[in-house]
């Protein structure tokens, strides 16, 4: 019976440490401003998309398909970052995943329809891509830039 009683006081004194650094961790990753691996990744995506205009105005559709795919299959952020960036998004969470999977099947669409060289498709298609990507900016970034950054950049 004394040994149980041991093995339960340690047991709970050893989940209270690991919650209390979790904590610290969490309040650490919480007030670093360093910029997040999403950052990068987003102005790659904005390169990409100028870089489908840019393709669209001379119709090179090739180079269309290949730059849509790319924004199709763009990099995640790291584990970490993501579950931040998820915690973030709180009751909100399918909402922004849902316009991250719109923009992935937008971009495929785009990508398909440049493989066709259909012009006035791959414009409404990229149309439609940018549409995707106007709501989630609009819906998040303020209040992203404001939570991670503490301020608009």
């Amino acid at each position: 019976m004394r040994t149980a009683s041991i093995i339960r006081i340690i047991l709970l004194t050893g989940l209270a440490i690991i919650a209390a650094s979790g904590q610290v961790f969490a309040e650490t990753l919480a007030d670093t401003t360093e910029p997040l691996a999403l950052r990068k990744i987003m102005q790659d995506l904005g390169k990409n998309m100028q870089t489908i205009i840019d393709g669209i105005s001379r119709e090179d559709w090739e180079l269309v398909e290949k730059i849509a795919l790319q924004v199709a299959d763009h990099p995640q952020p790291p584990l970490v970052e993501k579950v931040r960036i998820l915690s973030f998004a709180g009751s909100n969470v399918s909402k922004f995943k849902g316009y991250d999977g719109k923009t992935h099947d937008a971009a495929r669409v785009l990508a398909e329809v440049a493989a066709e060289k259909d012009g006035h498709g791959v414009i409404l298609a990229f149309s439609e891509l940018q549409n995707t990507c106007l709501a989630c900016h609009e819906s998040f970034r303020k209040s992203f830039q404001a939570h991670f950054y503490g301020q608009f950049k």
